[in-house]
């Protein structure tokens, strides 16, 4: 997940694909479900929020846009979020720009959040 090589070889699908990332996936998938399914409906240890039984949140643009912006992002990149902040103990300054850039973008999708809906969220 440190490799943006790796990234962008598993995004190659017509070319020399990399499936490397789906066994990453598939391993953090085979952890959280039995956790969760296990988990489902009590309250959380570190939240005071349950854990939910089922998604109950509706598909809205927000979400497939969201979608788009990370996956081009990421494409682009060839770095995830997680993996991009443990890049910056390489010091190499493109991995500087990564995260300056995703911490810009969360910022200023908060800054274009009404006040109202941020604080019902925040607790």
């Amino acid at each position: 997940m440190t490799q943006p090589s790796r990234v962008i070889g598993f995004l190659d699908f017509f070319g020399n694909w990399d499936p490397t990332l789906a066994f990453v996936m598939g391993g953090a998938i085979g952890v959280y479900l039995p956790v969760w399914w296990l988990m489902r409906g009590r309250k959380a240890l570190a939240a005071s929020k349950s854990i939910p039984r089922k998604l109950t949140g509706s598909l809205d643009y927000k979400i497939f846009a969201g979608a788009a912006i990370f996956g081009v992002g990421w494409g682009m990149a060839g770095i995830c979020p997680g993996p991009g902040v443990v890049l910056l103990a390489r010091g190499v300054p493109d991995f500087f720009i990564f995260v300056g850039a995703m911490l810009g973008g969360m910022l200023l999708f908060r800054a274009s959040q009404p006040r109202q809906k941020l604080a019902a969220e925040d607790g």
